[in-house]
């Protein structure tokens, strides 16, 4: 059987296509429908699939992970391939917050780092294992997020698809403790690694 990735990875990678694609302002109609021919972000088959996505995210239904992968690839043929990476991966983190219980959320921004790190660790866990495929552990003052199998691996050229799971987690963290220090893609499986790995560091904010 294929392996599987949840259907909010290759939604997040579509909408990052589609929101760098938007023009900066608002244009005359004629335009925008010329805009919908050249750029791949505003034609009807990322809407169409798109909508898919949305779908699939609502009856729980896990695209392949060679579908997400070819999606990654498709992107990295893109001369902004890395923005549209990172735009996606703070996509993902921002969705998956929005499922953070409300009262979880409320207390990893109001307790002391002391009480509010081990609450916000659990739901990075939770997150990292279920919509980025990957392992979490805390190292002393840095939290890990393991990927040993990455939809956007040499998805485009120097690492650029790396940036994905690196936004996420960059993202992820500032939601939920209003602060991260540097994140850093510490192993890399395209570099003969065996694994993608990537550091972030906490940040004291209270």
């Amino acid at each position: 059987m294929s392996a599987t990735v949840d259907p909010l990875v290759p939604l997040a990678l579509l909408e990052a296509v589609r929101t760098v694609d938007l023009p900066d302002e608002e244009l005359e109609t004629e335009f925008v429908e010329e805009l919908r021919i050249k750029r791949f972000g505003l034609s009807d088959t990322v809407h169409a699939q798109i909508r898919r996505y949305h779908e699939a995210v609502k009856r729980g239904q896990r695209p392949t992970e060679d579908e997400a992968a070819g999606i990654a690839r498709l992107i990295g043929r893109r001369p902004d391939a890395e923005a549209v990476f990172r735009e996606a991966g703070r996509n993902v983190a921002r969705r998956t917050y929005q499922r953070v219980p409300a009262l979880t959320k409320k207390l990893t921004h109001l307790l002391p780092s002391l009480l509010a790190r081990p609450l916000a660790l659990a739901q990075i866990r939770k997150i990292g294992q279920r919509y980025l495929g990957g392992d979490v552990r805390r190292v002393g003052a840095s939290i890990h997020l393991d990927v040993k199998s990455s939809v956007t691996l040499d998805a485009a050229a120097k690492q650029v698809g790396c940036t994905f799971y690196e936004a996420a987690l960059r993202e992820l963290m500032q939601q939920l403790v209003d602060g991260v220090g540097a994140v850093e893609h510490v192993r890399c499986a395209s570099r003969g690694e065996g694994t993608c790995e990537w550091r972030a560091q906490w940040r004291a904010v209270r």
